[in-house]
């Protein structure tokens, strides 16, 4: 038998690019691209809700208390269908390796939000989004382990910040893709966004051609008889990185998507009441949103030098007490659209760079063979919390008013901020 060469180990000590491997680099496109269309097609939905839901429920009142609860009702099984494709495709790149679960969670996510466009109702629609669902979820948890087994270590604070910059900068295409969309398309067409989401597709041919294993999934899976369960999470010291980091996973990500998409409403809400004209709301809307993800590009990397001088721990700590004090900040007493828009937003969104450390975070706490297993479940179970968050707000806030429900949102971040100081320390600089 042909001994395993030491070959894979020598680019973790790479210091500049040029001596990343060519197989480096082939990950690391793979993974950017996912997370690039991970952010596209998140927020497709985002941003046509209000109109697309008004269409499939027959309606021409914005302030149809039908269209806050079955618009609640979709995001909900979309973050379901997150938490559950985190669970099921992590599992999976476990079983038969990262680059064929990444081929699959990408053909799945873009198939399914492709489908959205011919939804007849919004029940059609809230299936067709749980099912993308399952693959944006399912990328994460591969892509996370992917970079996580093949680049260098010290790099990993920046690389969390890279790939997360790459789902901010999918969301801000989103957002000029239907600024322009629906500049120049007549009302009601905002269905047919959804057709760009089909475009990921042809990166799955590419990733099953070029994208190999890593040699960290293939000599475990060797060395082992059996591989690990799925239980094994729950057993022994891994018992309390699970519990731990799904605690800070699901009280943050409960935070940020109440934040993410009631935000837009109440943005909505506030142009409405300021006489806007209609026409304009969508494209105002959408510039907020573009300034929001500028500064969360920015956040990132804030979030990967604080990562890289205080670790992870007090880092995340830090960072969910900026998001909860700039929440409180923005819907403490009622603002005008320009201060939100141009100040508050941006300033939640600088803090919320701190999602993009998990990236990196919590693939090394797991054993390699419970690597897309143990942080698929820990992060994208957060969903869940954050599904009954969205169902609770849409059934209990008062009919088009957000500002006191998103005030009391901020006390989530700044509970995630408490539980991070008991999260396991990790390196962040070896």
């Amino acid at each position: 038998m042909t001994p395993l060469t030491p070959a894979v180990s020598a680019p973790r000590e790479a210091t500049h690019l040029r001596e990343l491997t060519p197989r480096q680099w082939k990950s690391g496109i793979a993974a950017w691209l996912g997370w690039f269309f991970d952010g596209l097609e998140l927020h497709l939905y985002t941003l046509v809700a209000l109109p697309l839901v008004m269409q499939l429920l027959h309606t021409t009142n914005p302030a149809n208390p039908e269209i806050k609860e079955k618009g609640a009702y979709i995001q909900a099984a979309f973050l379901v269908g997150w938490a559950l494709g985190g669970a099921f495709f992590g599992r999976l790149g476990d079983l038969i390796g990262r680059s064929r679960s990444l081929a699959l969670t990408i053909i799945t996510y873009a198939v399914c939000t492709g489908l959205c466009s011919f939804a007849e109702t919004w029940w059609q629609l809230m299936i067709f989004r749980f099912i993308a669902a399952l693959g944006i979820g399912g990328e994460w948890a591969v892509g996370a382990s992917l970079l996580s087994e093949t680049w260098p270590k010290a790099w990993r604070p920046w690389m969390a910040a890279i790939l997360q910059t790459g789902v901010n900068l999918g969301v801000l295409g989103a957002t000029v893709f239907v600024g322009l969309f629906t500049t120049y398309m007549p009302p009601g067409s905002e269905r047919w966004v959804f057709l760009i989401g089909v475009l990921p597709a042809i990166m799955v041919f590419w990733i099953r051609r070029h994208v190999p294993e890593p040699d960290a999934w293939q000599k475990a899976g060797t060395a082992l008889q059996k591989k690990p369960g799925a239980l094994e999470l729950f057993r022994g010291s891994v018992l309390s990185v699970t519990l731990r980091t799904t605690l800070v996973c699901a009280l943050g990500l409960s935070a940020w998507w109440l934040f993410l998409f009631w935000q837009t409403q109440h943005l909505r809400k506030v142009l409405t009441d300021a006489g806007t004209p209609a026409a304009e709301i969508t494209g105002l809307v959408s510039a907020a949103f573009f300034a929001f993800n500028f500064a969360s590009v920015l956040g990132n990397f804030g979030a990967g030098w604080l990562a890289r001088r205080l670790g992870y721990r007090r880092s995340i700590a830090i960072l969910f007490l900026g998001l909860g004090a700039s929440m409180a900040g923005a819907f403490l007493v009622p603002r005008g659209f320009s201060s939100l828009a141009w100040f508050w937003l941006p300033v939640g969104g600088f803090f919320g760079g701190v999602f993009g450390l998990f990236t990196m975070y919590l693939p090394p706490l797991f054993p390699t063979l419970l690597r897309t297993t143990g942080a698929g479940f820990c992060y994208n179970i957060g969903r869940i919390a954050a599904a009954v968050a969205a169902i609770v707000f849409g059934l209990l806030a008062p009919v088009g008013e957000f500002r006191v429900a998103l005030l009391w949102v901020s006390t989530i971040a700044f509970a995630a901020a408490f539980c991070a100081c008991w999260l396991p320390e990790t390196e962040s600089t070896a």
